[in-house]
């Protein structure tokens, strides 16, 4: 009888520890995916602010166009290729292909505003300028945008490779995201001005 008053405390200490293993288990399964869905969330949320400032860009693009083509003597064919750009970015089936376009958007801008530069006229054309403006302060927001979402990427894609959200990433599905990379040629590279003074 003694041996079984004995033998009884140290059965329920080992179902206890046992319990303990297994609440430890489910409620680090529990956080990690939980934390995982969270940055994913958070990866999609900078994602959809990157298209808000796309969408903010191409919506200037018709206003632009119009006014270039009112000057007259601009060159059609810049106009041409920044519509149909705008055209695709609509149409983009993915973001891989929203990415792409929205660079040769971004290209076709730069190149658009450094023709302008040669007609006098649509540089006091207050119309031009404050699409000029706006034009600009969206490619600032575009350039913040995509600087949030890397940074919501980098969070996620840390969380999906250390220990041990990594095992739960696995049994989950939560693959690393890719980054957004510019992929205008050149992008990677420091334009370098020379500034000579008579």
């Amino acid at each position: 009888m003694a041996s079984n008053v004995k033998a009884f405390p140290k059965k329920w200490i080992r179902i206890g520890i046992v319990v303990l293993i297994i609440l430890i288990l489910v409620g680090t399964i529990w956080g990690s995916y939980n934390t995982l869905v969270r940055l994913n969330q958070g990866v999609d949320n900078s994602w959809a602010n990157v298209e808000t400032q796309y969408q903010r860009r191409i919506d200037l693009i018709p206003n632009l166009v119009n006014t270039l083509e009112a000057s007259g003597k601009f060159e059609k064919s810049t106009l041409v290729e920044l519509s149909t750009l705008r055209t695709q970015w609509q149409a983009a089936p993915d973001v891989n292909r929203q990415v792409q376009t929205s660079n040769q958007i971004e290209s076709a801008i730069s190149k658009l505003l450094l023709v302008a530069e040669n007609y006098p006229v649509l540089q006091t054309s207050a119309r031009f300028q404050s699409l000029s403006d706006s034009l600009t302060e969206t490619e600032n927001m575009v350039s913040v945008s995509r600087t949030r979402y890397n940074d919501a990427i980098r969070e996620y894609n840390t969380a999906t490779k250390v220990f041990p959200s990594n095992i739960i990433a696995g049994w989950f599905g939560f693959s690393e995201r890719d980054y957004f990379k510019a992929t205008t040629p050149g992008a990677e590279n420091v334009t370098v001005v020379n500034i000579t003074i008579p």
